[in-house]
Protein backbone atom coordinates (compact mmCIF):
# COMPACT_ATOMS: atom_id res chain seq x y z
CA UNK A 1 0.00 0.00 0.00
CA UNK A 2 1.38 3.43 -0.98
CA UNK A 3 2.50 5.73 1.82
CA UNK A 4 4.48 8.96 1.48
CA UNK A 5 4.59 9.43 5.27
CA UNK A 6 4.18 7.43 8.48
CA UNK A 7 2.67 8.70 11.73
CA UNK A 8 4.19 7.46 15.01
CA UNK A 9 1.90 6.02 17.67
CA UNK A 10 0.57 8.44 20.27
CA UNK A 11 2.32 6.61 23.11
CA UNK A 12 5.65 6.90 21.27
CA UNK A 13 5.18 10.63 20.69
CA UNK A 14 4.52 11.20 24.38
CA UNK A 15 7.44 9.00 25.47
CA UNK A 16 9.98 10.66 23.15
CA UNK A 17 8.92 14.17 24.07
CA UNK A 18 9.06 13.45 27.80
CA UNK A 19 12.56 12.00 27.43
CA UNK A 20 13.76 15.12 25.62
CA UNK A 21 12.66 17.53 28.36
CA UNK A 22 13.53 15.17 31.23
CA UNK A 23 9.89 15.37 32.27
CA UNK A 24 9.53 15.67 36.05
CA UNK A 25 12.89 14.20 36.95
CA UNK A 26 14.05 14.67 40.58
CA UNK A 27 16.46 17.53 39.79
CA UNK A 28 13.59 19.49 38.24
CA UNK A 29 11.00 18.66 40.90
CA UNK A 30 13.39 19.50 43.72
CA UNK A 31 13.84 23.01 42.33
CA UNK A 32 10.09 23.64 42.07
CA UNK A 33 10.18 24.10 38.30
CA UNK A 34 6.98 24.22 36.25
CA UNK A 35 7.91 22.65 32.90
CA UNK A 36 4.70 23.82 31.24
CA UNK A 37 5.03 27.55 31.81
CA UNK A 38 6.86 30.26 29.91
CA UNK A 39 7.48 33.88 30.82
CA UNK A 40 7.77 36.58 28.17
CA UNK A 41 8.63 40.11 29.26
CA UNK A 42 5.66 42.43 28.95
CA UNK A 43 7.14 45.94 28.75
CA UNK A 44 3.83 47.69 28.23
CA UNK A 45 2.10 49.72 30.89
CA UNK A 46 -1.28 49.28 29.21
CA UNK A 47 -3.08 46.05 28.34
CA UNK A 48 -3.54 46.86 24.64
CA UNK A 49 -1.24 44.84 22.38
CA UNK A 50 -1.17 42.98 19.06
CA UNK A 51 0.21 39.67 17.85
CA UNK A 52 0.45 37.66 14.62
CA UNK A 53 -0.81 34.17 13.76
CA UNK A 54 0.33 31.83 10.97
CA UNK A 55 0.11 28.11 10.33
CA UNK A 56 0.86 25.30 7.87
CA UNK A 57 3.62 27.35 6.38
CA UNK A 58 6.64 25.12 5.85
CA UNK A 59 6.62 24.87 2.07
CA UNK A 60 9.54 24.45 -0.28
CA UNK A 61 10.21 25.79 -3.73
CA UNK A 62 7.46 26.98 -6.04
CA UNK A 63 8.04 27.78 -9.70
CA UNK A 64 8.38 31.55 -9.94
CA UNK A 65 7.01 32.39 -6.50
CA UNK A 66 7.29 31.54 -2.79
CA UNK A 67 4.03 31.79 -0.80
CA UNK A 68 5.74 31.36 2.55
CA UNK A 69 8.25 34.10 1.84
CA UNK A 70 5.53 36.42 0.55
CA UNK A 71 3.56 36.00 3.76
CA UNK A 72 6.71 36.56 5.83
CA UNK A 73 7.38 39.82 3.97
CA UNK A 74 3.84 41.03 4.66
CA UNK A 75 4.16 40.07 8.34
CA UNK A 76 7.27 42.23 8.62
CA UNK A 77 5.14 45.29 7.89
CA UNK A 78 3.40 44.68 11.25
CA UNK A 79 6.39 43.63 13.29
CA UNK A 80 6.97 46.95 15.08
CA UNK A 81 3.33 47.06 16.21
CA UNK A 82 3.12 43.41 17.36
CA UNK A 83 4.63 41.55 20.30
CA UNK A 84 4.96 37.93 19.12
CA UNK A 85 4.03 35.32 16.49
CA UNK A 86 1.91 32.23 17.23
CA UNK A 87 2.35 29.33 14.82
CA UNK A 88 -0.45 26.73 14.70
CA UNK A 89 1.76 23.87 13.49
CA UNK A 90 3.22 22.12 10.45
CA UNK A 91 6.37 24.20 10.55
CA UNK A 92 8.16 22.06 7.93
CA UNK A 93 6.75 19.79 5.23
CA UNK A 94 6.52 16.99 4.25
CA UNK A 95 7.91 14.96 7.13
CA UNK A 96 9.29 17.55 9.56
CA UNK A 97 12.81 16.64 8.55
CA UNK A 98 15.81 18.61 9.82
CA UNK A 99 17.02 18.59 6.20
CA UNK A 100 14.35 21.10 5.24
CA UNK A 101 14.61 23.66 8.03
CA UNK A 102 17.18 25.77 6.13
CA UNK A 103 15.01 26.07 3.03
CA UNK A 104 11.52 25.85 4.53
CA UNK A 105 11.96 27.87 7.73
CA UNK A 106 15.24 29.71 8.25
CA UNK A 107 15.38 31.32 4.80
CA UNK A 108 11.73 32.51 4.70
CA UNK A 109 11.77 33.89 8.28
CA UNK A 110 15.35 35.15 8.31
CA UNK A 111 14.47 38.63 9.59
CA UNK A 112 13.00 37.08 12.74
CA UNK A 113 16.30 35.34 13.55
CA UNK A 114 19.57 36.54 15.04
CA UNK A 115 22.10 36.48 12.20
CA UNK A 116 19.33 36.43 9.63
CA UNK A 117 21.34 38.52 7.19
CA UNK A 118 23.39 35.35 6.56
CA UNK A 119 20.72 32.62 6.89
CA UNK A 120 22.91 29.88 5.42
CA UNK A 121 25.15 30.12 8.48
CA UNK A 122 22.27 29.43 10.90
CA UNK A 123 21.95 25.84 12.10
CA UNK A 124 18.36 24.70 12.61
CA UNK A 125 19.14 23.45 16.13
CA UNK A 126 20.88 26.69 17.17
CA UNK A 127 18.23 29.22 16.15
CA UNK A 128 17.75 32.29 18.34
CA UNK A 129 14.82 34.56 17.59
CA UNK A 130 15.04 38.33 17.84
CA UNK A 131 11.21 38.43 17.95
CA UNK A 132 9.18 35.89 19.97
CA UNK A 133 8.13 32.98 17.74
CA UNK A 134 5.87 30.50 19.59
CA UNK A 135 4.85 27.36 17.65
CA UNK A 136 2.98 24.17 18.46
CA UNK A 137 3.54 20.80 16.80
CA UNK A 138 1.57 19.90 13.70
CA UNK A 139 1.07 16.38 12.39
CA UNK A 140 3.76 16.88 9.73
CA UNK A 141 6.22 17.93 12.44
CA UNK A 142 5.84 14.40 13.85
CA UNK A 143 5.77 12.48 10.55
CA UNK A 144 8.51 10.11 9.47
CA UNK A 145 9.50 8.84 6.05
CA UNK A 146 8.89 5.14 5.43
CA UNK A 147 12.23 3.35 5.08
CA UNK A 148 11.29 2.21 1.59
CA UNK A 149 11.18 5.76 0.28
CA UNK A 150 14.30 6.74 2.19
CA UNK A 151 16.29 4.04 0.42
CA UNK A 152 14.85 4.87 -2.98
CA UNK A 153 15.48 8.58 -2.47
CA UNK A 154 19.18 7.86 -1.89
CA UNK A 155 19.77 5.44 -4.75
CA UNK A 156 17.21 6.27 -7.41
CA UNK A 157 17.32 9.54 -9.33
CA UNK A 158 14.04 8.80 -11.18
CA UNK A 159 12.21 8.43 -7.86
CA UNK A 160 13.65 11.71 -6.54
CA UNK A 161 12.69 13.41 -9.78
CA UNK A 162 9.14 12.10 -9.55
CA UNK A 163 8.59 12.76 -5.85
CA UNK A 164 10.38 16.09 -5.61
CA UNK A 165 10.26 17.71 -9.04
CA UNK A 166 7.04 16.52 -10.57
CA UNK A 167 4.89 16.00 -7.50
CA UNK A 168 6.86 18.63 -5.58
CA UNK A 169 6.90 16.65 -2.33
CA UNK A 170 9.71 17.64 0.01
CA UNK A 171 11.24 14.20 0.44
CA UNK A 172 14.89 13.35 1.00
CA UNK A 173 16.46 10.77 3.27
CA UNK A 174 14.58 10.74 6.58
CA UNK A 175 11.69 12.16 8.60
CA UNK A 176 11.27 13.97 11.90
CA UNK A 177 12.36 11.06 14.12
CA UNK A 178 9.12 11.30 16.12
CA UNK A 179 9.30 15.09 16.43
CA UNK A 180 12.98 15.28 17.28
CA UNK A 181 13.75 17.96 14.66
CA UNK A 182 11.00 20.24 16.03
CA UNK A 183 12.37 19.71 19.54
CA UNK A 184 15.90 20.54 18.45
CA UNK A 185 14.66 23.66 16.70
CA UNK A 186 12.30 25.08 19.34
CA UNK A 187 12.18 23.21 22.67
CA UNK A 188 14.63 23.40 25.55
CA UNK A 189 15.98 19.84 25.34
CA UNK A 190 17.14 19.32 28.90
CA UNK A 191 18.34 15.86 27.86
CA UNK A 192 21.28 17.53 26.09
CA UNK A 193 22.27 19.55 29.18
CA UNK A 194 21.86 16.43 31.30
CA UNK A 195 24.12 14.40 29.02
CA UNK A 196 26.71 17.18 29.08
CA UNK A 197 26.63 17.24 32.86
CA UNK A 198 25.50 20.86 33.24
CA UNK A 199 21.75 20.43 33.83
CA UNK A 200 21.74 22.17 37.23
CA UNK A 201 23.65 25.19 35.89
CA UNK A 202 21.31 25.35 32.91
CA UNK A 203 18.21 25.29 35.13
CA UNK A 204 19.59 27.97 37.43
CA UNK A 205 20.44 30.21 34.49
CA UNK A 206 17.31 29.93 32.35
CA UNK A 207 14.51 28.86 34.73
CA UNK A 208 14.69 32.01 36.82
CA UNK A 209 11.18 33.42 36.39
CA UNK A 210 9.04 33.11 39.54
CA UNK A 211 5.33 32.43 39.11
CA UNK A 212 2.40 31.14 41.17
CA UNK A 213 3.06 27.62 39.86
CA UNK A 214 6.82 27.63 40.46
CA UNK A 215 9.97 28.70 38.68
CA UNK A 216 9.70 28.63 34.90
CA UNK A 217 11.61 29.16 31.69
CA UNK A 218 12.28 32.77 30.70
CA UNK A 219 12.00 33.64 27.00
CA UNK A 220 14.72 36.15 26.13
CA UNK A 221 14.61 37.45 22.52
CA UNK A 222 18.07 37.74 21.03
CA UNK A 223 19.58 35.54 23.73
CA UNK A 224 17.65 32.39 24.69
CA UNK A 225 14.40 31.60 22.87
CA UNK A 226 13.40 28.06 23.77
CA UNK A 227 10.01 26.64 24.71
CA UNK A 228 9.62 24.56 27.88
CA UNK A 229 7.58 21.71 26.47
CA UNK A 230 5.32 20.50 23.67
CA UNK A 231 2.41 22.14 25.53
CA UNK A 232 2.76 25.24 27.65
CA UNK A 233 1.13 28.43 28.87
CA UNK A 234 2.16 32.07 29.15
CA UNK A 235 0.50 35.32 30.21
CA UNK A 236 0.74 38.60 28.33
CA UNK A 237 -1.22 41.83 28.87
CA UNK A 238 -3.67 40.10 31.18
CA UNK A 239 -4.41 37.34 28.65
CA UNK A 240 -3.61 33.70 29.35
CA UNK A 241 -2.39 31.76 26.30
CA UNK A 242 -2.49 27.95 26.24
CA UNK A 243 -0.46 26.09 23.61
CA UNK A 244 -1.44 22.41 23.15
CA UNK A 245 -0.13 19.36 21.34
CA UNK A 246 -3.27 18.05 19.61
CA UNK A 247 -1.33 15.18 17.99
CA UNK A 248 -1.73 13.20 21.22
CA UNK A 249 -5.45 13.87 21.75
CA UNK A 250 -6.72 13.11 18.23
CA UNK A 251 -7.00 9.30 18.39
CA UNK A 252 -10.44 8.32 16.99
CA UNK A 253 -12.94 6.58 19.24
CA UNK A 254 -12.60 2.79 18.62
CA UNK A 255 -15.15 1.20 16.30
CA UNK A 256 -17.80 -0.85 18.02
CA UNK A 257 -17.53 -4.65 17.96
CA UNK A 258 -21.17 -5.24 16.98
CA UNK A 259 -22.52 -5.88 13.50
CA UNK A 260 -22.67 -2.17 12.67
CA UNK A 261 -19.08 -1.76 13.74
CA UNK A 262 -17.97 -4.61 11.47
CA UNK A 263 -19.84 -3.07 8.54
CA UNK A 264 -18.21 0.31 9.22
CA UNK A 265 -14.79 -1.36 9.32
CA UNK A 266 -15.34 -3.03 5.94
CA UNK A 267 -16.45 0.28 4.41
CA UNK A 268 -13.22 1.87 5.60
CA UNK A 269 -11.14 -0.96 4.12
CA UNK A 270 -12.98 -0.67 0.79
CA UNK A 271 -12.41 3.09 0.77
CA UNK A 272 -8.74 2.53 1.56
CA UNK A 273 -8.35 0.27 -1.46
CA UNK A 274 -10.13 2.78 -3.72
CA UNK A 275 -7.77 5.54 -2.59
CA UNK A 276 -4.75 3.37 -3.28
CA UNK A 277 -5.85 2.78 -6.88
CA UNK A 278 -6.63 6.47 -7.37
CA UNK A 279 -3.18 7.49 -6.12
CA UNK A 280 -1.47 5.08 -8.49
CA UNK A 281 -3.41 6.59 -11.40
CA UNK A 282 -2.51 10.14 -10.39
CA UNK A 283 1.20 9.33 -10.16
CA UNK A 284 1.04 7.80 -13.65
CA UNK A 285 -0.61 10.99 -14.93
CA UNK A 286 1.91 13.37 -13.40
CA UNK A 287 4.80 11.38 -14.83
CA UNK A 288 3.63 12.36 -18.33
CA UNK A 289 3.65 16.12 -17.63
CA UNK A 290 6.38 18.60 -18.51
CA UNK A 291 6.52 20.82 -15.42
CA UNK A 292 8.72 23.35 -17.23
CA UNK A 293 5.60 24.46 -19.12
CA UNK A 294 3.32 26.74 -17.06
CA UNK A 295 0.03 25.04 -17.97
CA UNK A 296 1.35 21.55 -17.26
CA UNK A 297 3.02 22.80 -14.10
CA UNK A 298 -0.42 23.93 -12.87
CA UNK A 299 -1.80 20.49 -13.70
CA UNK A 300 1.01 18.88 -11.72
CA UNK A 301 0.22 21.19 -8.80
CA UNK A 302 -3.43 20.08 -8.86
CA UNK A 303 -2.34 16.45 -8.83
CA UNK A 304 0.04 17.10 -5.94
CA UNK A 305 -2.77 18.68 -3.92
CA UNK A 306 -5.04 15.74 -4.68
CA UNK A 307 -2.36 13.23 -3.65
CA UNK A 308 -1.88 15.03 -0.35
CA UNK A 309 -5.61 15.00 0.30
CA UNK A 310 -5.82 11.28 -0.41
CA UNK A 311 -2.81 10.62 1.82
CA UNK A 312 -4.50 12.45 4.69
CA UNK A 313 -7.69 10.41 4.22
CA UNK A 314 -5.63 7.22 4.24
CA UNK A 315 -3.96 8.15 7.51
CA UNK A 316 -7.28 9.04 9.09
CA UNK A 317 -8.72 5.68 8.02
CA UNK A 318 -5.68 3.91 9.45
CA UNK A 319 -6.21 5.62 12.79
CA UNK A 320 -9.83 4.43 12.83
CA UNK A 321 -8.97 0.86 11.87
CA UNK A 322 -6.18 0.60 14.46
CA UNK A 323 -7.92 2.46 17.27
CA UNK A 324 -8.84 -0.73 19.15
CA UNK A 325 -5.24 -1.90 19.44
CA UNK A 326 -3.43 1.43 19.77
CA UNK A 327 -6.04 3.62 21.47
CA UNK A 328 -4.19 6.16 23.58
CA UNK A 329 -5.15 9.59 24.79
CA UNK A 330 -2.94 12.13 26.49
CA UNK A 331 -5.08 12.55 29.59
CA UNK A 332 -2.17 14.13 31.45
CA UNK A 333 -2.24 17.06 29.01
CA UNK A 334 -6.05 17.32 29.09
CA UNK A 335 -6.08 17.33 32.91
CA UNK A 336 -3.37 20.01 32.84
CA UNK A 337 -5.49 22.19 30.54
CA UNK A 338 -8.55 21.74 32.75
CA UNK A 339 -6.67 22.69 35.92
CA UNK A 340 -4.90 25.67 34.34
CA UNK A 341 -8.14 27.04 32.87
CA UNK A 342 -9.75 26.84 36.31
CA UNK A 343 -6.76 28.64 37.84
CA UNK A 344 -6.97 31.27 35.11
CA UNK A 345 -10.64 31.95 35.84
CA UNK A 346 -9.85 32.31 39.53
CA UNK A 347 -7.10 34.86 38.86
CA UNK A 348 -8.60 38.38 39.00
CA UNK A 349 -5.78 39.85 36.89
CA UNK A 350 -6.70 37.69 33.86
CA UNK A 351 -9.00 39.37 31.32
CA UNK A 352 -9.24 36.67 28.68
CA UNK A 353 -8.02 33.32 27.39
CA UNK A 354 -6.68 32.08 24.06
CA UNK A 355 -6.03 28.42 23.25
CA UNK A 356 -4.05 27.38 20.18
CA UNK A 357 -3.21 23.98 18.74
CA UNK A 358 -3.06 22.24 15.36
CA UNK A 359 -6.18 20.13 14.66
CA UNK A 360 -9.40 22.20 14.39
CA UNK A 361 -12.48 20.87 16.23
CA UNK A 362 -14.70 22.87 13.86
CA UNK A 363 -13.91 23.48 10.18
CA UNK A 364 -15.58 23.38 6.75
CA UNK A 365 -12.45 22.82 4.63
CA UNK A 366 -13.22 19.99 2.22
CA UNK A 367 -10.70 17.42 3.53
CA UNK A 368 -10.90 17.96 7.29
CA UNK A 369 -14.49 18.56 8.35
CA UNK A 370 -15.51 14.88 8.36
CA UNK A 371 -12.29 13.28 9.60
CA UNK A 372 -12.41 11.08 12.70
CA UNK A 373 -9.52 13.08 14.16
CA UNK A 374 -11.60 16.27 13.93
CA UNK A 375 -14.43 14.69 15.90
CA UNK A 376 -12.00 13.19 18.43
CA UNK A 377 -10.40 16.56 19.24
CA UNK A 378 -13.82 18.21 19.43
CA UNK A 379 -15.09 15.55 21.83
CA UNK A 380 -12.05 15.73 24.13
CA UNK A 381 -11.90 19.53 24.21
CA UNK A 382 -15.60 19.57 25.08
CA UNK A 383 -14.96 17.25 28.01
CA UNK A 384 -12.33 19.64 29.36
CA UNK A 385 -14.51 22.73 28.92
CA UNK A 386 -17.50 20.98 30.50
CA UNK A 387 -15.34 20.08 33.50
CA UNK A 388 -14.16 23.70 33.80
CA UNK A 389 -17.71 25.04 33.55
CA UNK A 390 -18.73 22.89 36.54
CA UNK A 391 -16.01 24.54 38.64
CA UNK A 392 -16.30 28.23 37.76
CA UNK A 393 -18.94 30.86 36.99
CA UNK A 394 -18.16 32.41 33.58
CA UNK A 395 -20.96 35.00 34.03
CA UNK A 396 -22.28 34.51 30.53
CA UNK A 397 -18.86 34.58 28.87
CA UNK A 398 -17.33 31.66 26.96
CA UNK A 399 -14.75 29.60 28.85
CA UNK A 400 -12.20 30.51 26.16
CA UNK A 401 -12.37 33.71 24.12
CA UNK A 402 -10.52 32.43 21.06
CA UNK A 403 -9.45 29.01 19.77
CA UNK A 404 -6.76 29.18 17.07
CA UNK A 405 -5.96 26.18 14.84
CA UNK A 406 -4.20 25.15 11.65
CA UNK A 407 -4.20 21.78 9.80
CA UNK A 408 -6.90 22.90 7.34
CA UNK A 409 -5.12 24.84 4.60
CA UNK A 410 -7.28 27.95 4.60
CA UNK A 411 -8.36 30.87 6.73
CA UNK A 412 -11.72 30.42 8.39
CA UNK A 413 -13.75 32.06 11.13
CA UNK A 414 -16.50 29.98 12.72
CA UNK A 415 -18.86 30.40 15.66
CA UNK A 416 -20.52 27.62 17.56
CA UNK A 417 -24.18 27.93 18.51
CA UNK A 418 -25.79 25.98 21.35
CA UNK A 419 -23.95 22.66 21.24
CA UNK A 420 -25.31 21.43 24.56
CA UNK A 421 -21.79 21.76 25.96
CA UNK A 422 -19.41 24.43 27.29
CA UNK A 423 -18.02 25.02 23.79
CA UNK A 424 -21.26 26.83 22.89
CA UNK A 425 -21.12 30.35 21.45
CA UNK A 426 -17.34 30.32 21.09
CA UNK A 427 -15.10 31.77 18.37
CA UNK A 428 -12.93 29.39 16.32
CA UNK A 429 -10.22 30.60 13.95
CA UNK A 430 -8.45 28.36 11.45
CA UNK A 431 -5.20 29.96 10.30
CA UNK A 432 -3.58 27.29 8.16
CA UNK A 433 -3.06 29.04 4.84
CA UNK A 434 0.35 30.63 5.39
CA UNK A 435 2.45 28.91 2.77
CA UNK A 436 1.54 25.35 1.88
CA UNK A 437 -0.97 24.15 -0.72
CA UNK A 438 -4.40 25.68 -0.17
CA UNK A 439 -7.67 23.77 -0.01
CA UNK A 440 -11.26 24.50 -0.97
CA UNK A 441 -14.34 24.80 1.17
CA UNK A 442 -16.60 21.78 1.23
CA UNK A 443 -19.60 21.66 -1.10
CA UNK A 444 -21.90 20.67 1.77
CA UNK A 445 -22.23 24.28 2.92
CA UNK A 446 -21.26 26.50 5.84
CA UNK A 447 -23.36 24.94 8.61
CA UNK A 448 -21.87 22.09 10.65
CA UNK A 449 -24.37 19.63 12.05
CA UNK A 450 -24.15 16.86 14.62
CA UNK A 451 -26.31 13.89 15.43
CA UNK A 452 -27.87 14.01 18.88
CA UNK A 453 -29.60 11.18 20.75
CA UNK A 454 -28.81 8.75 17.95
CA UNK A 455 -31.04 10.38 15.33
CA UNK A 456 -31.66 14.13 15.55
CA UNK A 457 -29.39 16.34 13.38
CA UNK A 458 -28.71 19.78 14.84
CA UNK A 459 -26.58 22.71 13.74
CA UNK A 460 -23.60 23.16 16.09
CA UNK A 461 -21.46 25.72 14.23
CA UNK A 462 -21.58 28.15 11.33
CA UNK A 463 -18.75 29.36 9.15
CA UNK A 464 -18.68 33.16 9.02
CA UNK A 465 -15.74 33.56 6.60
CA UNK A 466 -13.70 31.16 4.46
CA UNK A 467 -10.61 32.03 2.42
CA UNK A 468 -9.13 29.20 0.38
CA UNK A 469 -8.38 27.89 -3.09
CA UNK A 470 -10.99 28.87 -5.66
CA UNK A 471 -11.51 28.84 -9.43
CA UNK A 472 -10.23 26.47 -12.09
CA UNK A 473 -7.51 26.52 -14.72
CA UNK A 474 -6.23 29.98 -15.59
CA UNK A 475 -8.90 31.47 -13.27
CA UNK A 476 -7.51 29.68 -10.22
CA UNK A 477 -6.93 31.79 -7.11
CA UNK A 478 -4.59 30.85 -4.26
CA UNK A 479 -5.17 33.32 -1.38
CA UNK A 480 -2.47 32.66 1.24
CA UNK A 481 -3.04 34.36 4.57
CA UNK A 482 -1.90 35.40 8.02
CA UNK A 483 -3.75 37.02 10.89
CA UNK A 484 -3.09 40.02 13.07
CA UNK A 485 -5.03 40.17 16.33
CA UNK A 486 -5.37 43.45 18.23
CA UNK A 487 -6.20 43.02 21.94
CA UNK A 488 -8.07 45.93 23.51
CA UNK A 489 -7.39 47.18 27.07
CA UNK A 490 -11.02 46.51 28.06
CA UNK A 491 -12.20 44.11 30.74
CA UNK A 492 -13.90 41.98 29.49
CA UNK A 493 -11.44 42.09 26.63
CA UNK A 494 -12.20 42.51 22.93
CA UNK A 495 -10.19 40.99 20.11
CA UNK A 496 -10.02 42.65 16.71
CA UNK A 497 -9.12 40.08 14.03
CA UNK A 498 -7.42 41.50 10.94
CA UNK A 499 -6.87 38.86 8.22
CA UNK A 500 -4.33 39.67 5.50
CA UNK A 501 -4.22 37.90 2.17
CA UNK A 502 -1.52 37.52 -0.48
CA UNK A 503 -3.21 36.00 -3.50
CA UNK A 504 -1.32 34.23 -6.27
CA UNK A 505 -3.37 34.49 -9.45
CA UNK A 506 -2.39 34.60 -13.12
CA UNK A 507 1.25 34.37 -12.01
CA UNK A 508 1.09 37.63 -10.05
CA UNK A 509 0.77 38.57 -6.38
CA UNK A 510 -2.13 40.67 -5.09
CA UNK A 511 -1.96 41.77 -1.44
CA UNK A 512 -4.95 43.07 0.48
CA UNK A 513 -6.52 43.25 3.93
CA UNK A 514 -9.94 41.81 4.73
CA UNK A 515 -12.50 43.62 6.86
CA UNK A 516 -11.74 43.45 10.60
CA UNK A 517 -13.75 41.07 12.79
CA UNK A 518 -14.52 42.26 16.33
CA UNK A 519 -14.96 39.58 19.00
CA UNK A 520 -16.09 40.28 22.54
Amino acid sequence: MMRFVSDPATSLKIQKMQERVRWRTPKIIDRGIDQTRLEIDDPQEENAFSFLVIGDSGSGRHPGHSPQRRIAEQMLLHRDECRFVLHTGDVVYLVGSSEFYPQNFIEPYREFLVGGDTPKKISFDQMVFNFPFLPVLGNHDYYDLPAFYGVLAQVSYPVRRLLRSRIDFDIRFHGSYQGKAFSQAFIDMLSVADQQGNLIEHLDQHYSAKTSTGRCLKYEPGSFTRLPNRYYTFRYGGIDFFALDSNTINEPIPLSTDQQGQEDRQKLIDRQNEIEQEMQQLIAEVAKLDVSKPEQSDQADDIRVKLQQLEEIQLDIEKQLNAESSFATDYEQLDWLRDRLIQSWRSPEVRGRVVYFHHPPYVTEATKWYQAQTFAVRYRLRQVLDDVARQIDPKGRPIVDLVLNGHAHCFEYLRTVDTGHADSNMNWIVCGGSGYSLRRQREEGTEITEQFDGSEERIVAKSQLFVGRAGQGTQKHRPYSFLRIDVTPDDPVKFVLRPYVSEWSRRRWHDHALDPIVIG
